[in-house]
This record gives C-alpha cells, sequence and structure tokens, in this order.
C-alpha cells in the first residue's frame, strides 16, 4: 500500500483538497437516515471530509492507521481522532448510528474485514455509506486513459458487486446508493506522468521499461497542464436490521 504518512503533507493539494472533501461530505450526509446522531469516519485521512460531517451537526469519530494522515486531522477535529486499523476497531458493538469509509475499501486485500468491522460497530436501524468502483470512476476516456490502457491492474477490490456480498455476509441489506463529482481531480498529462515515476500506480516500478514509457508517452500529450475531465465517485449504503427486521 502507498505510504500515506509520507504522502499526508501533499494530500489533499494533489486529490482535490476542499471542492472534493464538500461534494464527498454533501452525497454522505444525503444517505444518513434521519435520527442518526454518532458517525464514525474510517480511514478519515487529513480530516477534510470528517470536518464537514462534524459541522453538519453530527458526533463525529475519525479513524485512521496513518500518523500523518491523524497529525493534519488534528487541526480540523481536534479530540474526536483515534489511531486504528480499520479492521480491527477499538470500539465496542453497537457503538455508532453510522459508518462512513471512503476512498478506502479499493486499497485493501481484506476489504470484507473493514465491512464486518462496520457491520458490527452499527447500532440496529444505523447504515454503512462507503465508496466503490473507485478505480473505474477515474476511466473518463480521455486521451491520458488511453495512454494508460496497457498498464498492469489489479482486480479491484472495491467492485459493487463485491462489497454488496461483503455486506450481505456481514448481516447489513442494501439501502441507497448515489454519485459525487471529484472535483479538482481532473488529471492533467504532467501530473499523471509525475504519479507514474512517483510510484502511484503500485504495480509500475519507478525506472522500470514500462513506467518509463508510459510517463513519457504522457509527457508527450498535448495540452499538459489542461486538466481532463473530473472522476464521478459511486456511493453505496447498506443497513443493519432492527430486530424486528431479523
Amino acid at each position: 500500500m502507498f505510504d500515506y504518512n509520507e504522502e499526508a503533507e501533499r494530500y489533499d493539494a494533489l486529490r482535490g483538497g476542499e471542492p472534493r472533501a464538500a461534494e464527498a461530505a454533501s452525497a454522505v450526509l444525503g444517505l444518513l437516515p434521519e435520527g442518526t446522531r454518532t458517525l464514525l469516519d474510517l480511514a478519515c485521512g487529513t480530516g477534510t471530509v470528517t470536518r464537514r460531517l462534524a459541522e453538519a451537526g453530527f458526533n463525529v469519530t475519525g479513524a485512521d492507521a496513518a500518523y500523518g494522515m491523524l497529525s493534519r486531522a488534528a487541526a480540523q477535529v481536534p479530540g474526536r481522532l483515534v489511531r486504528a486499523d480499520c479492521r480491527q476497531l477499538p470500539f465496542p458493538d453497537a457503538s455508532f448510528d453510522a459508518v462512513s469509509a471512503i476512498w478506502l475499501l479499493h486499497l485493501l486485500d481484506d476489504a470484507a474485514l473493514v465491512v464486518a468491522e462496520a457491520a458490527r460497530v452499527l447500532r440496529p436501524g444505523g447504515v454503512f455509506v462507503t465508496t466503490v468502483d473507485k478505480a473505474a470512476a477515474h476511466d473518463v476516456r480521455s486521451d491520458i486513459d488511453a495512454v494508460m490502457a496497457p498498464r498492469p491492474r489489479r482486480a479491484a477490490r472495491d467492485e459493487s458487486s463485491l462489497v454488496s456480498r461483503f455486506a450481505t455476509d456481514s448481516g447489513l441489506i442494501p439501502a441507497a446508493r448515489s454519485t459525487f463529482r471529484g472535483r479538482g481531480q481532473g488529471r492533467t498529462p504532467a501530473q499523471a506522468a509525475a504519479d507514474v515515476r512517483r510510484g502511484w500506480y503500485t504495480l509500475l516500478r519507478p525506472g522500470a521499461p514500462l513506467t518509463e514509457q508510459l510517463a513519457s508517452r504522457l509527457e508527450q500529450l498535448p495540452h499538459q497542464h489542461v486538466p481532463r475531465p473530473e472522476p464521478e465517485f459511486k456511493l453505496r449504503s447498506f443497513r443493519k436490521p432492527e430486530q424486528r427486521d431479523a
């Protein structure tokens, strides 16, 4: 996995920052049922989404495994952060009305454990909200995507039907869907080439022949500093049944 301690300082600047966070938080809020009071934001990162959820009036706790991310989040959501592995949460059963996991499951080979833990800490009637199909969202059919088509890819670990299966196995019921725009995340060829060379694509080793070939082709595209279309991310929510639903 990418080193998010090292990435923390420049994370927001490279990924849309506040505009993207505003879109994500608004979409999450739209999937929370009436009566939601407590929310756990998994992999909260720098806290830009978490802060907005708290500003909406919820009692929000942010959790992340990376010290670097939490140190930046502390300025935004002080006193509401926990360093934790999202696959083994330090909370009792039925602790929260809602759990969110934005841009997390695609990173993990054992994403099923995160879904199971989210289900465990949810109260009956609560919802788990998560992004799905993240890699597919970034393929906007641009010239950058055409250049990057030959790169090796991992199987999507947050594919929508797979996440639905994890949720069902954990006793959750499909509830709703939504989308939001990745504001500020339209890639430029220059940015994409830099990402390739610095190892952002985990199966492209820095300095390897294919890595250099793809980076060079990206640098030859026209309009090097003009952003291509922004991605559109997908959200799914899953509900924990009430006792009477069981």
